[in-house]
């Protein structure tokens, strides 16, 4: 293109080139114009593609509540909205996509009309020869054709790059917990956790846990009860350091959490938790997830020890057993098995059981609590629970109301205090009864 410009201007003098450089400019500045609307339109479509998948995945995820409510035609008729507006919003955006090619070969056109016109005149004129305009015609084009195809390159690279605009956003964005520079790698054995004044809240405007201190030794099971809200799942994600402490800190062996990486505290915890969530995969591929370089005969030994040998025993494609997405095919009480089989293959220094049998029906929790208990027999666990009943032989017993804790100490201690454990008891067992 320069040396196109170069070439007319010695040539045929400074108006060619002039004309050049105008349209040049023109096509430039109304090119960036004209996409910066582009991508405003595009972005909006993008938006409405996500959501429109977004949407259809969850109902797939939640078929069987839509089913149990008989909403499939509700739930068509959602689906088809907000496909109508994703349909509205390309409808716009291809639009706005065929204007600016349009405007650009408008601006292309214009140019290209002038300059044949001007030299066409000077050819009737005899001011130059039929071959000087088959040349000036030639060099135009040899200008216009790297000039469009610049116009193309910009518009696809801007709008390739608005495209992948969320990975590139989910690339560039820094994790709200993050190892510090100087962060320890350590190998934990045994386990002993201590909050010291522990202050968190999600929102600055309502604090969950407020001044919260208490020690977990290393080899004693310890639990935290209390009533709904007051505080308790919070605690298990902190000590995995799903997020960090508003105020005080968490030791683990005399270790502030933050000092030591991430995947050091992970690997040195093990949690049963209250809803296992299992991989759309076999039974055996989600026990090995504790350890995927265990042997299969430690994954065996993990899954005679959850008591989980027997039920697969009966399943006609046994190990190979397909659970489903997020293990429907499963019952609550399997599931627990299997989560329990999973954090004995991990061998983790440290057990958390966060409400790990409040879904469960009386019979199949007395059975996975005995699993609980037989596990976590000499190691260092945290029970997180609703139920009184299940933390009776804990070492001690941690009772938090309102985010602060109101007493702490054995079962038997706590009945005789008469305070608010003994309260709950009271209540629980009258319900028991009631039922």
């Amino acid at each position: 293109m320069l040396m196109v410009v170069i070439i007319l201007s010695y040539l045929y003098g400074p108006l060619y080139s002039s004309a050049l450089f105008i349209v040049m400019l023109g096509y430039m500045l109304f090119t960036m114009f004209a996409l910066n609307k582009s991508v405003r339109v595009q972005e909006i479509y993008n938006d409405q593609r996500e959501a429109a998948s977004a949407r259809i995945v969850d109902t797939l995820l939640n078929i069987e509540t839509v089913k149990y409510f008989d909403n499939e035609q509700f739930e068509h008729e959602q689906c088809d909205e907000i496909l109508q507006e994703q349909e509205q919003a390309g409808v716009i955006k291809y639009q706005y996509d065929s204007w600016l090619a349009i405007g650009q070969n408008i601006i292309v056109g214009i140019g290209l009309i002038f300059l044949t016109w001007t030299s066409g005149q000077a050819v009737l004129k005899g001011e130059m020869k039929v071959g000087d305009f088959v040349l000036i015609n030639g060099y135009l084009l040899q200008f216009l054709y790297p000039l469009n195809h610049f116009g193309y390159i910009v518009r696809s690279i801007r709008k390739g790059l608005n495209d992948v605009a969320t990975a590139m956003n989910l690339l560039t964005l820094k994790p709200e917990v993050k190892d510090s520079p100087h962060a320890q790698s350590i190998k934990i054995e045994t386990a002993e956790i201590e909050f010291q004044d522990v202050v968190f809240n999600y929102d600055e405007r309502r604090t969950i846990l407020k001044g919260v201190s208490f020690k977990v030794p290393a080899g004693k099971r310890v639990a935290v009860v209390g009533a709904t809200g007051s505080g308790k799942s919070t605690i298990a994600r902190l000590i995995y350091r799903f997020y960090d402490v508003t105020g005080g800190r968490i030791l683990i062996n005399g270790h502030d959490i933050r000092s030591i990486t991430q995947k050091s505290l992970h690997s040195a915890i093990g949690i049963v938790p209250q809803d296992t969530v299992l991989f759309n995969n076999t039974l055996y591929y989600n026990i090995a997830y504790g350890d995927p370089q265990a042997s299969k005969a430690e994954v065996q030994k993990a899954i005679t020890m959850a008591h989980l040998d027997t039920f697969i025993k009966r399943l006609p494609d046994g190990y190979n057993t397909e659970v489903g997405e997020r293990g429907l095919k499963l019952s609550g009480g399997e599931k627990q098995r299997v989560a329990i089989a999973r954090v004995l293959l991990k061998k983790p220094a440290m057990y958390i059981f966060d409400e790990a049998t409040s879904a469960l029906d009386t019979h199949t929790e007395r059975e996975i609590q005995n699993n609980l208990d037989e596990i976590s027999q000499g190691a260092t666990s945290l029970t997180i629970a609703h139920r009184l009943s299940t933390v009776v032989n804990a070492d001690a017993i941690i009772v938090l109301d309102h985010g602060k804790i109101a007493e702490q100490g054995t079962h038997e201690e706590l009945l005789a205090r008469g305070g608010l454990y003994a309260e709950l008891w009271q209540k629980q067992i009258h319900d028991g009864e009631g039922e």
